[in-house]
């Protein structure tokens, strides 16, 4: 991790040391054998890096994974048609999407290895679609602000691909064709965020209490989660409460069916590895097996 953007002192009540040990429970009971599992996370902005519980728990989900040969994820960020495939070349420059941080956030460095050989399986398995590659594209602050946390010595080869639009089918679709990857031990993450009003936020401390909006969303989707209803969370922007403030745009929630599609799921459960709220926003992440 680039030495400016260690963590800072935590600024939570709850002690980082539980949050990891809980989240690494949780992620081990969900990880079933022979399979990389997929993955879906809250990435946060780049002050996450300044958040010592959050730190934690990414760090202690990675380490209770296990070890990937290479990553595939997806970014809230990245939205592009047709299916775009990003740089496969070792240190292509990052992509600071973003603005009004100061100066030390546009000096972070994460020079993953490129993955070509990853790229030619997303174009194989995706035969069917139109595939086109941007090879100046590095990683967006969706893809490389977590995987600092979670991957720090940028030592896993990482491939990012595009969104083609925000339907949840095709991005269910896109995930049920990517997820044999899983059993060449690619683990596939969904980058984005379970509640997104930034528009509607007014305390942007870390620990700020969560809006209705919030806890109404988030209460709903761990609903849906639990039970492992697709059709439901499919069909959210009817059926979720307060999603017009949760998800202005879905950018940040769309992914996650990446992540399910990928997943192979059937009904069952889809369990939370981490909860609880970052400046407001639900920051509950999934964990399919």
């Amino acid at each position: 991790m680039d030495e400016e953007l260690k963590p800072r002192a935590p600024s939570h009540v709850e002690a980082p040391e539980g949050a990891a040990a809980l989240v690494a429970e949780r992620a081990a009971n969900a990880t079933g054998p022979g399979r990389m599992p997929a993955i879906y996370i809250g990435h946060g902005a780049p002050p996450l890096v300044d958040d010592a519980l959050w730190v934690s728990q990414l760090a202690a989900w990675a380490k209770a994974l296990p070890r990937p040969a290479s990553i595939l994820i997806v970014s809230a960020h990245w939205e592009n048609a047709p299916l775009t495939i990003s740089s496969t070349r070792s240190g292509t420059p990052l992509v600071y999407d973003f603005g009004g941080f100061p100066e030390r956030y546009y000096r972070a460095q994460y020079r993953s290895p490129g993955a070509p050989a990853l790229a030619a399986d997303v174009a194989r398995l995706l035969a069917e679609r139109p595939v086109r590659s941007e090879p100046e594209r590095g990683l967006d602050h969706g893809a490389y602000v977590p995987l600092m946390v979670m991957y720090p010595d940028a030592d896993v080869p990482v491939l990012q691909v595009s969104m083609p639009s925000l339907d949840p089918q095709e991005l269910f679709d896109i995930g049920r064709r990517l997820g044999p990857l899983r059993d060449q031990g690619v683990l596939i993450i969904g980058s984005g965020f379970l509640t997104h009003g930034l528009p509607f936020l007014r305390d942007f401390r870390f620990d700020a209490p969560p809006p209705a909006w919030s806890t109404e969303f988030d209460a709903w989707a761990h609903e849906a989660l639990e039970h492992g209803d697709i059709d439901q969370l499919s069909d959210f922007t009817r059926k979720a409460p307060a999603v017009r403030f949760a998800h202005p745009r879905t950018e940040h929630l769309v992914p996650l069916f990446v992540t399910l599609g990928a997943g192979d799921t059937s009904g069952e459960s889809l369990p939370s590895i981490i909860e609880g709220y970052w400046m407001g926003l639900s920051k509950r992440s999934i964990q399919v097996p």
